[in-house]
């Protein structure tokens, strides 16, 4: 009976750390839950404020790269515009096409030609103009005679 006894008492203080031991984590347990609801805000705004912070990071990023591409873009756009100009001005003037520069040339050398030929115009307009004008003294010269 001694050793059931004795049994018995172990059993029972084995029993009483276990109970302890369980209250002790049911404890912890609720500690963490009332930690975790009362800092739960301020640890949710600071997750909300650090998304801010790493999506502007990412937006001007991402802008800046669009930038960079788009610069790009143009600027093998325009090589290949003066590429493809070149080569039809070269395939034109093969053909004997006269170019835009030509053109303007020939239509400057028109204007000083038309500038020329009034001129002249005005000229000889004057000349009978002032053959008549000379010619009148002779015609009063000639009546005042008759």
């Amino acid at each position: 009976m001694a050793k059931s006894l004795k049994k018995a008492t172990e059993e029972k203080q084995y029993a009483h750390v276990i109970l302890e031991s369980a209250n002790q984590i049911w404890l912890a347990g609720l500690g963490a839950f009332a930690k975790a609801q009362g800092e739960g805000v301020k640890a949710f705004d600071g997750l909300v404020e650090a998304g801010k912070q790493v999506e502007e990071k990412s937006r001007k990023s991402a802008e800046e790269k669009v930038v960079a591409v788009t610069s790009k873009a143009t600027e093998t756009w325009d090589k290949l515009e003066q590429v493809f100009q070149d080569r039809v001005a070269r395939a034109l003037n093969a053909l004997g096409v006269p170019s835009n520069k030509d053109l303007a040339d020939l239509n400057k050398r028109i204007d000083e030609l038309n500038k020329s030929v009034n001129e002249l115009l005005k000229k000889q307009a004057a000349k009978p103009a002032a053959k008549a004008e000379e010619a009148k003294p002779e015609a009063k010269a000639a009546a005042a005679k008759a």
